[in-house]
Parts: structure tokens; C-alpha cells; sequence
């Protein structure tokens, strides 16, 4: 190559693309998604409430059964449930884990003699148990039923991470164990993706961690994708305040007015970048914008985009408030700081 010819750098191909799926329980559509791509080595978040076609996402690309319609590609080739070629290198951790009836080591090293890997299964056995911050000599003799629910879902992902997995799909990782387990399932996690190139794929509620750790973060919503990035998802029902306005009663008792929703339980999104948090002798036009009040419970600075993000109490509902940059000159943000929120009901999208 000329030396004044700039070197190019090919994009890789993606490790997943999913085309035209759509999946079936009792012949209803639960998922469908036209087209979704997931590059090698990302970190990629599933976000919704539940039944919006997480967990089934998750085990379509785990390959644990086929779509009622369309088609996942791995690694560029269309790949099936149960693929001997894929097993070892995709697996998936549930919400709830299952460890099988016998000693923490033998469930960890189960996956290498299923591989059929060959030589001494301890120390790659240990090394994940470590990794999970479960001492190995102190935990490799415990049976299954002698673990607290932390333990076993760490012993969980202990069984995967021996595998060195290509992907590691996490489903609610974190929704069921104690704070420490927690941040050491989240820590171990991530060291996979750092040291082995794992591609991780996880389902979580906890947008929060999601958004810190994820090159991307996408929405699901009745099983169809509903965006990326963070969001503001407002659930029914509506009502009719009067002519052309519907709101919702807030446990504070304000009310949150909105555009006219297509059904009385249809769900309102709202973009962050369309909320802002008035100063102190802001005034708006009462004919299109509206305000609630609330409490900052939160503040963000999100790593890859330098935005930064205020969560907002209002009642029981949470908002999520882009502040412009332009704005943090004229005014001072601290948690537990009471705020005053401007919206335009207009720029509300319904589903």
C-alpha cells in the first residue's frame, strides 16, 4: 500500500442478524422484529416491561428453539436450535438459575466434559468460581441445595463463564439476588466481554446499569422493538380531563396531561431531549406546554454521548430528563433537589 494512501478498516460482520422473525405461543404473535443486528464484542440491552419479548429473544438466540417465521443468522450462516457447531460457543443464563443435583464443582465443570474438553477440569473450574467471587476451595464441595439464591445464580454463571463463551446472553441477572451478589455478577460479566471478546446480550430493569455498561440499549414493548437509547415509557389507563385533554392521576396528586390517546390504555413515549427543567423564573405558554413537579433522585453522565441525564420523582412515576448542556451554566442540579418539569403533549408517540 502507497504510504499516502490511508489505511481503511473494514466494519465487522455482525455475530447475529435476525430477519423477518416473528414467534408464535398458541399461534399469537409474541416477537417480531423485521430486522436486528448485533456486532462481535458489543454489550447490547434489552429493556420493557414484562411480557414484551425479552426472555423469548433471549432463547431464540441462544438457539434453544426455531422462530415460527424468518430467520437468525450467527456468525453470517443461519444456525438451529440445539447446533452442535453453536453449543459450545452461545449460552444462556436464566432469571431463575438451574443447577443439577450435585456438588458446586461438578455443576461448573459440567459444560467442559458436555465440550469434551480433556485433562484437569479443576483449575479453569476454579478460576471461574473465583471469578463469581466464590472462594473455590471453601464452595467446590458444597452440594446444589446448600446455597443461598446469591450463591447459586453466581455458581450459574460460573458454569457458563468456564466455557469462555462467544456470547453470553444474561436474562434479569441481577432481579432476584442480594446487592453484593449483584454487583459481582455485573463485575464477572463484564470482565468477559474485556478479556475474551464475549458479546453479552442482557435483559434487565435496571436501565440505570443498562445504559452505563451497553454500546446500545433498545426497547421492546408487546414484542416489537420501540427505539434505543433512554426513554420515557408511561403506561394507562387515561382519562378524560375535558375537551381534547386526558390525563392521569399521579399518587402526589398532580396530573399528567397528555395528547389524545388512540385507547384509554395505550402507552405514552416521551423523549427525554423533550422535557426540561425550568429555572427558577422560567415561564412557559400554558396553551402547549405543560408542568409537573418533582424531585431529582438522580443525575447521570452518560460515558459515550457526554449528555447528562436527571431521573425526576413524581409520585410513583420516574422521568428521565435530558439536561442540555446549554443549560447547566445557568442553573445548579443535586439530588433530592425538588424541580419543576416542562412538557409538550404533542410530542407525546402512543403505542
Amino acid at each position: 500500500m502507497p504510504d499516502d494512501q490511508e489505511e481503511s478498516h473494514a466494519v465487522p460482520d455482525p455475530i447475529y442478524r435476525i430477519e423477518k422473525l416473528i414467534h408464535r405461543y398458541n399461534g399469537q404473535p409474541v416477537l417480531e422484529i423485521d430486522r436486528l443486528t448485533v456486532a462481535p464484542s458489543s454489550i447490547l440491552g434489552l429493556v420493557g416491561p414484562n411480557g414484551s419479548g425479552k426472555s423469548t429473544l433471549l432463547k431464540l438466540m441462544a438457539f434453544i428453539f426455531q422462530p415460527t417465521e424468518g430467520r437468525i443468522l450467527f456468525k453470517g450462516e443461519q444456525a438451529f436450535p440445539f447446533d452442535e457447531a453453536i453449543r459450545s460457543q452461545v449460552t444462556l443464563l436464566t432469571q431463575e438459575p438451574y443447577l443439577m443435583k450435585r456438588t458446586v464443582f461438578n455443576n461448573v465443570a459440567y459444560g467442559l466434559k458436555v465440550r469434551g474438553e480433556r485433562g484437569d477440569w479443576r483449575q479453569p473450574a476454579h478460576d471461574a468460581l473465583n471469578l463469581v467471587g466464590l472462594d473455590a476451595e471453601t464452595f467446590s464441595r458444597r452440594q446444589w441445595d446448600e446455597l443461598s439464591g446469591g450463591e447459586a445464580q453466581r455458581v450459574a454463571l460460573a458454569a457458563r463463564l468456564v466455557l469462555k463463551p462467544l456470547v453470553l446472553l444474561l436474562d434479569e441477572p441481577t432481579a432476584s439476588v442480594d446487592a453484593a451478589s449483584s454487583e459481582l455478577i455485573r463485575s464477572a460479566s463484564l470482565r468477559a466481554r474485556s478479556e475474551w471478546g464475549t458479546t453479552l446480550v442482557i435483559a434487565s430493569h435496571d436501565r440505570q446499569w443498562l445504559h452505563d455498561v451497553c454500546d446500545e440499549v433498545i426497547h421492546l414493548f408487546k414484542g416489537k422493538l420501540a427505539g434505543s437509547g433512554r426513554s420515557n415509557m408511561i403506561f394507562g389507563p387515561w382519562a378524560r380531563e375535558d375537551d381534547e385533554v386526558y390525563g392521569k392521576r399521579l399518587d402526589d396528586d398532580q396530573r399528567l396531561l397528555v395528547s389524545v390517546p388512540p385507547s384509554a390504555d395505550a402507552t405514552a413515549f416521551l423523549d427525554p431531549g423533550d422535557i426540561r427543567i425550568l429555572g427558577e423564573r422560567e415561564t412557559v405558554d400554558n396553551s402547549t406546554t405543560k408542568v409537573v413537579q418533582g424531585t431529582v433522585i438522580r443525575l447521570a453522565l452518560e460515558k459515550r454521548s457526554g449528555n447528562l441525564f436527571a431521573d425526576v420523582r413524581i409520585g410513583s412515576l420516574i422521568l428521565v430528563v435530558r439536561v442540555a448542556e446549554s443549560r447547566l451554566a445557568t442553573m445548579t442540579l443535586h439530588r433530592g433537589w425538588p424541580v419543576s418539569l416542562a412538557y409538550r403533549p404533542a410530542n407525546i408517540r402512543w403505542r
